[in-house]
């Protein structure tokens, strides 16, 4: 055999040993099983703030390892304080992996506040430095891949903020938790033996629904009354983005023109300064509204201290429903409010006489009470 044609039997033959090799070690492993972690398994918490949803994910030791309490080891020992080398790692100064094996991970759909410095929304290692004094220092790292802390490197922060920790009872169990909640923050806490170490995490809950709303709009439910209403009642709930949110409700109203969408465009331009523009559309609303919304509206317009549109509205509520006490007890209250010791008194009276369930006999009587009637 020429040495050309040996050189290539022998690498063909090579590559063949190497590929059955390679399949023996990719078979053996394919044949294993799925089975826990002896120690540290793993968790995930999350929690929704607004439409932001905020998850992290961890793995959990604990204090007792093989029947070894090491109870005020923890702190200084098992998670030496401040930046220090790791064996096998880059050699590096690392801080904690804030839990056990690979790194801590916390995500964020859009960006948030962490203690009062931006942070862009993402996905980020989450490292900590413990100090002895109860400081620390809290890192999200753009490396949320690595093992560990292991391979930390201060060029990929993203952020830093320190913290205090608190003392608490002991926690047997490394546990991340959302301990305090409001509508625009959260207040994210690891708890570990003894320590606790909490951070505030706060959200733009207006600009973030705002701009799910637009992109929405420009989706399925643009094809609808409904997803053009829900938009401006949002805005008008919160009392914002009212230019917007009013084109939002002519659309609904283009598509719907019903007590909803009327009501919805009047509150907002009220809102906006726009009252003479807003009662029109309220007079309009209340031309196409049932029992329930028209008393509803009257009640809306004496919360505004309208007692003229308020008795209005609850008149004509009473005259489109002679046979309902409950529309003559409204009107009543109305005319109470407003100084109308008489009509009050009157329709009170009317209301009582036409046996009205227990809640409006109660209301009515009360009134009666307070306008020194004896019943």
């Amino acid at each position: 055999m020429k040495p050309l044609i040996k050189h290539l039997v022998s690498g063909a033959l090579w590559a063949l040993i190497t590929f059955v090799i390679g399949s023996v070690v990719i078979s053996a492993q394919s044949q294993t099983v799925t089975t826990p972690r002896p120690v540290s398994p793993a968790a995930e918490v999350s929690q929704t703030i607004g439409l932001t949803e905020i998850t992290v994910n961890y793995s959990r030791p604990r204090v007792t390892l093989n029947g070894v309490d090491r109870s005020g080891q923890i702190w200084g020992t098992q998670v030496p304080y401040g930046f220090n080398v790791l064996q096998g790692g880059n050699g590096g100064k690392n801080p904690w992996r804030a839990g056990a094996n690979e790194n801590t991970t916390i995500e964020f759909t859009d960006d948030v506040v962490i203690e009062g410095k931006p942070l862009a929304a993402g996905k980020y290692g989450l490292h900590m430095a413990v100090w002895e004094d109860g400081r620390v220092t809290l890192i999200f790292s753009k490396n949320h891949t690595s093992w560990g802390s292991f391979f930390y490197e201060e060029k990929d922060d993203a952020l830093r903020v320190d913290v205090r920790s608190k003392e608490i009872s002991h926690t047997e169990v490394l546990t991340y938790d959302f301990v305090e909640m409001g509508n625009n923050y959260a207040i994210l806490a690891l708890a570990w033996e003894k320590k606790q170490i909490p951070f505030r995490i706060e959200v733009d809950v207006q600009k973030t629904v705002l701009a799910n709303i637009r992109n929405e709009l420009r989706s399925f439910p643009a094809f609808f009354w409904q997803g053009y209403q829900s938009a401006a009642q949002w805005c008008l709930n919160n009392n914002i983005n009212h230019e917007e949110a009013i084109q939002w409700a002519d659309q609904a109203i283009a598509r719907n023109r019903s007590f909803q969408t009327l009501a919805t465009k009047a509150g907002l331009l009220t809102q906006s300064g726009k009252q003479a523009d807003g009662n029109a559309i309220y007079e309009e609303a209340a031309g196409v509204a049932n029992k329930n919304q028209l008393n509803a509206l009257g009640y809306q317009m004496l919360a505004r201290k309208d007692f003229d549109r308020a008795i209005k509205f609850l008149k004509l509520n009473a005259e489109r429903f002679p046979d309902d006490p409950n529309c003559f007890d409204s009107l009543g209250e109305a005319y109470k409010q407003a100084g109308d010791r008489e009509n009050a008194i009157k329709n009170l009276r009317k209301s009582l006489s036409m046996n009205p369930p227990p809640n409006v006999r109660a209301n009515s009587e009360k009134l009666l009470k307070e306008l020194g009637e004896t019943l």
